[in-house]
């Protein structure tokens, strides 16, 4: 589940509307999982911390976007692997693109999965009901343990990890390892020729920045600019060594 944890404070202080809570469950994580419509938005929380919503999306977007447009010239039939269902905006992004032929996701929550049967799904387009999304719930870093031991490994041409809040704010235990030696390992593992590798953050980490040039020939940081806050920031590896 791609997660944006704040404080319960308002964040979107002017009314929008009614609210209403759609479901309130227990979630893998242990946490209380709510998913809630305010006005015409969705929005989940967890334990009482918002982790997102429907309103925006330009940074998971944006995300994507960049992956893509540093693919090799030319490339086609992408295949595209996502760490985080969410509100489906990053696997939306990927399966707008014409040059993708196929969206791998991976969500740790069964009920974030079953939300987008239902009323959450509108808000990108019902995208697991796409034939080229497959959605597996699972968590992520068990998932990209067993993907990457495998004899001949799936290979894909973007990664994109929207898993948390970033290499020094991890909200699932034991995700900091994606950010680590081993977790970069067996990203660079599943990874085709000439493709890329993204990771989501709240915020600049020059801890994980600095381990990423010591494993990739070419490493991008995208800040994004958000309505509230210090940017986004997004950084996009490539060319293991």
């Amino acid at each position: 589940m791609n997660q944006r944890t704040r404080d319960l404070a308002p964040v979107h202080p002017e009314p929008e509307g009614e609210t209403v809570t759609l479901a309130r469950v227990t979630g893998e994580t242990g946490g209380d999982l709510v998913l809630r419509r305010v006005g015409a938005h969705y929005e989940i929380y967890s334990n009482g911390l918002f982790l997102m919503d429907t309103r925006d999306g330009t940074s998971e977007r944006e995300m994507v976007r960049e992956s893509l447009a540093a693919l090799p010239a030319g490339r086609s039939h992408a295949r595209v692997l996502v760490g985080g269902l969410g509100v489906g905006f990053s696997a939306r992004e990927a399966l707008d693109d014409p040059r993708v032929s196929r969206v791998d996701v991976v969500e740790l929550e069964p009920q974030v999965i079953a939300w987008h049967d239902d009323e959450l799904g509108e808000a990108a387009d019902y995208v697991h009901r796409d034939p080229r999304c497959r959605v597996h719930n699972a968590d992520i870093v068990a998932w990209l343990a067993e993907a990457s031991a495998a004899e001949k490994p799936s290979r894909y041409d973007v990664i994109c990890l929207d898993t948390d809040n970033g290499p020094d704010w991890t909200v699932v235990e034991n995700n900091n390892r994606l950010y680590e030696e081993a977790g970069l390992a067996q990203l660079t593992r599943l990874m085709a020729p000439g493709g890329v590798l993204s990771f989501w953050s709240a915020n600049a980490v020059d801890s994980f920045e600095e381990l990423l040039r010591t494993r990739f020939a070419s490493v991008e940081v995208v800040e994004v600019v958000v309505a509230r806050g210090i940017p986004d920031t997004v950084y996009l590896a490539s060319d293991p060594r």
